[in-house]
């Protein structure tokens, strides 16, 4: 009887005890080439990577790969409703890369991302908006017009910021350690990159987690 009562109260202990963020959770990580693995074998890119750096957090969280190679953030705002889809809790947005490669305005980029945000807003859908900063040749005025798009619609929407979505790698060390991190094409991360990535933003992603799981 003593036995099976000391039983039971260790029971009741370890379930009191266990962390409510170990639920599942399932993100989608929405965004271009970058979040969607360009290059890189199926279990290399950004997805698996990060829900196996959660996993060794503990977490019981599925990270769906919602990238698509190529995308501009018009292109995110014309997919974003059938990318939310019923199984989703909670969003990482990684967008603007395009954009900038082809110099599109920063007022249709500021649209564009506005109209992903309002949606996942609507869901009630707690997110993590990561930015990607201008380059300094395209001008002072752009760069500042580009830059501050993140800032002001992840204070407009209460999502987690995330200045630079490639901060990892950019704080390898010298060019010739950045390099090694990145594909030849010199825009995309190899697999030692995107676990730069990943151990660099992680840490916000499980403060995503939290958010989802009301465990902050």
């Amino acid at each position: 009887m003593i036995r099976n009562k000391l039983i039971s109260a260790l029971i009741v202990l370890f379930l009191a005890s266990a962390p409510v963020s170990a639920q599942p959770v399932t993100i989608a990580a929405f965004g271009d080439s970058l979040t969607a693995g360009y290059g890189l074998p199926a279990e290399e890119g950004f997805a698996p990577q990060l829900e196996g750096w959660l996993r060794a957090q503990g977490l019981d969280v599925t990270v769906l790969n919602a990238g698509v190679s190529g995308e501009t953030t018009a292109g995110g705002l014309a997919r974003i409703d059938w990318a939310l889809t019923p199984d989703v809790d909670g969003i990482i947005v990684e967008l603007g890369a395009n954009d900038l490669l082809r110099g599109l305005p920063p007022e249709a980029a500021r649209e564009n991302l506005t109209g992903i945000m309002e949606v996942i807003a609507k869901r009630g859908l707690p997110a993590l908006l990561a930015g990607m900063p201008a380059p300094q040749n395209y001008g002072a005025e752009y760069k500042a017009a580009f830059d501050g798009i993140y800032v002001d619609l992840a204070a407009r929407y209460d999502a987690i910021y995330y200045r630079n979505f490639l901060q990892g790698i950019g704080e390898a060390g010298d060019l010739a350690d950045i390099q090694a991190l990145m594909q030849a094409d010199g825009l995309h991360p190899n697999k030692e990159g995107v676990a730069r990535v990943v151990a660099h933003i992680g840490p916000l992603v499980v403060e995503l987690v939290e958010r989802i799981t009301g465990t902050e």
